[in-house]
């Protein structure tokens, strides 16, 4: 049964694996690292400043923290995740970080070369999953040193050392990506990871009548798949008299995808996992308006569209506007990158400006002070709204929409013309926000038509960037995954209808041997998604600790200390 091409895939790995983790960003690569023999234990030498959290970790400290009792040290914790396991590891390497200190972690590491879980890492790209295709020039809305992973200091890695300062303490996608990168290497995790893999199916096996084999939830594995059986049926028959992992749910996980090689050669694969883990992010797919026009060549959901459009000279000071929808981070990160171009931006979002909601609200001014720039302007710099009353409609439109819409506006004025409401000159002057409002429609024509308070405004545009968030794309589960969420009944969403999963395991609740980390959990941090790796690590070391499973049990710490 290949795994992979054999030039693709190590030797050694068996046709039938512990655990697959699909997705190679910063939760795969934490999680690999986990499972690959580093054991965090209490630093002798440190004091947690949680007095009880110390008196904790010190009844046990002979023991690594992956063995310990995961929910025992949670308790009382608070910070800024709803999972507890994600707020632990977080005090842990970062002691007190939100009280703006920068403490050194109470952590060492010590590498057990024989404590080894086998597993492959599936990652669509090189490891630093969806940070590769980031725009390289922006920062980061976390610090940099929060940005990092186990075992290796980010500052070390990227600046030798060296503080850039408060406000440059945070790092550009492309520093964070070379980061991941190289800390794979490092760490000697790259014989886990495999490169240019799309997964296609992922499938629970079980055991059909009588023993006959395994059949998925489909009506059996199909012609194509019973092959593939055969030739890990061995394996997995092998295993039988071990009896399945306890919260395996009784089967084998079938896992179908192709590898890309040399070009767009592609390269089926299908393995066999007993357990999978979801470490896909947040940002295949990005949300939708659902209003007339949106599939329109000059609407757009991703800045790089506005990146590549300066570049090659089709945007420039004397364009039509670039409409902005939305009212996030990267909304304002392509607010910046017009304004740095000196490109005209209307930006519409529905929020008022004042609405506590609003991101820039959570944002300490010293340290993200563009974000506050936009902010600033998103208030004072807003569109001067003629006081127009819909008193009857036409097709389900008001009746002022024909009269709006035919005859377009002129430019856009914002109410402050060169001075802005604090008293100060206007940042950038052909900037105009449109708050509480929402796009009706976009017309062929490179129109777009705004819906505010009773009244309705079309603008001639040069093109459309919506950027009001992103899903997680399941497609390769069965109902695109929508029976792992909270509520079944709706798509997965990471802030409104997370994976349902164990608060101290990450092992999905509806499926067994399934499990879930990073944005899909809720956890949209590189700082909290660590604590699902640390979590799903040591459910699964201890689980598969107890069948002899690891690569070697006994023989000790081999004194090698991270």
């Amino acid at each position: 049964m290949p795994l992979l091409e054999e030039t693709t895939v190590p030797r050694e790995h068996p046709p039938t694996l512990p655990v697959v983790i699909i997705g190679n960003g910063p939760s795969g690569i934490c999680l690999s690292y986990l499972l690959s023999g580093y054991k965090p234990y209490l630093d002798p030498s440190a004091v947690h400043p949680n007095p009880v959290l110390y008196r904790k970790l010190q009844e046990t400290r002979h023991l690594p923290i992956t063995e310990q009792d995961l929910e025992y040290l949670s308790e009382g914790l608070e910070g800024r995740s709803g999972n507890p396991v994600a707020v632990l590891f977080d005090t842990l390497l970062h002691p007190n970080a939100d009280f703006g200190y920068e403490f050194p972690p109470v952590l060492q590491w010590r590498r057990d070369k024989q404590q080894h879980l086998p597993h492959l890492v599936l990652g669509r790209a090189t490891p630093g999953g969806a940070w590769h295709v980031m725009e390289g020039s922006m920062l980061t809305i976390s610090l940099g040193i929060w940005m990092e992973l186990p075992g290796i200091n980010y500052r070390d890695l990227t600046n030798n050392g060296k503080c850039r300062g408060v406000t440059n303490d945070r790092a550009t996608p492309e520093e964070i990506s070379s980061y991941y990168r190289n800390y794979v290497k490092l760490m000697g995790l790259k014989q886990n990871f495999v490169d240019n893999t799309y997964v296609t199916s992922v499938q629970k096996l079980f055991r059909g009548p009588e023993g006959e084999g395994l059949e998925n939830g489909h009506g059996g594995l199909g012609e194509e798949g019973k092959g593939v059986y055969e030739g890990g049926k061995g394996v997995y028959e092998g295993r039988e008299s071990e009896g399945v992992d306890e919260g395996g749910g009784g089967g084998l996980w079938e896992v179908r995808g192709y590898q890309r090689v040399q070009g767009d050669t592609h390269v089926p694969f299908c393995l066999f996992s007993e357990n999978v883990v979801l470490a896909t992010g947040a940002s295949d797919s990005p949300a939708q308006l659902s209003v007339e026009g949106e599939e329109l060549p000059f609407v757009f959901h991703s800045i790089s569209a506005l990146g590549l459009a300066v570049s090659r000279k089709k945007l420039g000071p004397n364009s039509d506007p670039v409409l902005i929808v939305g009212a996030g981070l990267s909304a304002a990160d392509a607010v910046l990158c017009a304004c740095n171009n000196n490109i005209s931006v209307l930006h519409a979002f529905r929020k008022h400006v004042d609405d506590p909601g609003l991101i820039f609200k959570q944002l300490p001014k010293t340290l993200y002070p563009e974000y506050h720039k936009v902010y600033h302007m998103m208030h004072s710099q807003t569109h001067a709204t003629p006081n127009m009353a819909a008193t009857s409609t036409t097709n389900g439109l008001p009746s002022m929409a024909a009269s709006v819409c035919s005859k377009m506006c002129s430019k856009p004025q914002p109410t402050t013309n060169n001075m802005a409401a604090s008293g100060g000159p206007v940042l950038f002057p052909d900037y105009t926000s449109f708050p509480e409002h929402c796009v009706e429609s976009f017309q062929p024509d490179m129109k777009c038509v705004l819906q505010g308070n009773n009244s309705l405004k079309a603008f001639k545009i040069s093109m459309a960037l919506v950027l009001i968030g992103t899903h997680p794309n399941l497609f390769f589960l069965k109902g695109q995954g929508q029976y792992l969420g909270l509520d079944p009944t709706k798509p997965i969403s990471c802030k409104q209808n997370p994976v349902d999963v164990h608060p101290y395991t990450f092992e999905c609740t509806k499926d067994p041997g399934l499990f879930a980390m990073g944005p899909l959990v809720g956890d949209n941090f590189v700082r909290f998604l660590k604590g699902g790796a640390l979590g799903i690590a040591s459910c699964l070391l201890k689980r598969l600790k107890k069948k002899g499973k690891l690569i070697a049990e006994g023989g000790g710490v081999d004194g090698e200390f991270i």
